[in-house]
């Protein structure tokens, strides 16, 4: 009984955690939604984007999606734990499955088409250099988004200085964004070649690069844990009487 009551207590907490981030995910996602200045209203003002990239439009619905199966699962495991019910941790052990084995298609998915991936993102990436160039300067939504997102991330533009060239901006008198020269001077071109600060793409690839290790212990992580929930739920389930 003593090793049964700890699974029951590990069980219960390590649910309750799942439990209060996935209403963290699902608030997040409701927001997305809603938040009209959001990075996804900036990409549907973009012309001509790859079909691929329009499903980046989806991710607050794919927040909402994950943010309930977690709201789902944390309550099957708290309660199927707490009440010894059968039926719920059943429920809670094949949802943990069937999202374990999603996670392993997806990462097979990943890797298979990993070149594609590259395309479209050079197709993304031209598509936004010619809105960068169409409507920096002249639509405060796109200007205000773009100051903050190079403010935030120290770059300057998609890939560098020359995708300000010929914008509505850099029309008034051949200038360009001060987060290309780091400075709060006046950024003309000859400083912005001298500084030649990198674009925000090249600064969020390299972030990644650099957290890789990171990410992949995340993801190995949470397959270990989830392995490890599937077996509690199932040693709980035979345990417990009919």
């Amino acid at each position: 009984m003593g090793c049964f009551g700890f699974l029951k207590g590990m069980m219960f907490v390590f649910n309750g955690i799942i439990f209060l981030a996935g209403i963290a995910i699902l608030g997040v996602g409701i927001w997305v939604k809603v938040d009209s200045g959001s990075i996804f209203n900036f990409l549907e003002e973009i012309e001509d984007v790859p079909p691929e990239i329009n499903q980046v439009l989806n991710v607050g619905y794919l927040l909402i999606a994950i943010g309930g199966v977690l709201v789902i699962i944390g309550f099957l495991g708290c309660c199927g734990a707490i009440r010894e019910s059968k039926c719920m941790l059943m429920l809670f052990f094949i949802i943990i499955l069937l999202v374990f084995i999603a996670e392993v298609a997806g990462a097979v998915v990943l890797l298979v088409f990993q070149p594609l991936a590259g395309e479209i993102l050079q197709k993304f990436g031209d598509e936004v250099v010619k809105n960068i160039k169409d409507q920096y300067g002249k639509n405060d939504d796109i200007t205000g988004l773009w100051n903050s997102t190079m403010d935030t991330l120290q770059c300057c533009g998609f890939y560098n200085y020359t995708d300000f060239k010929g914008s509505p901006y850099n029309n008034q008198g051949g200038k360009y964004p001060t987060q290309c020269c780091q400075s709060d001077l006046p950024c003309i071109e000859a400083t912005a070649i001298v500084k030649n600060i990198d674009g925000c793409f090249h600064k969020i690839e390299k972030l990644i690069s650099e957290n890789t290790n990171v990410i992949v212990a995340v993801g190995l992580g949470i397959a270990a844990l989830e392995v490890c929930a599937m077996i509690v739920s199932m040693i709980l389930y035979c345990k417990i009487k009919s």
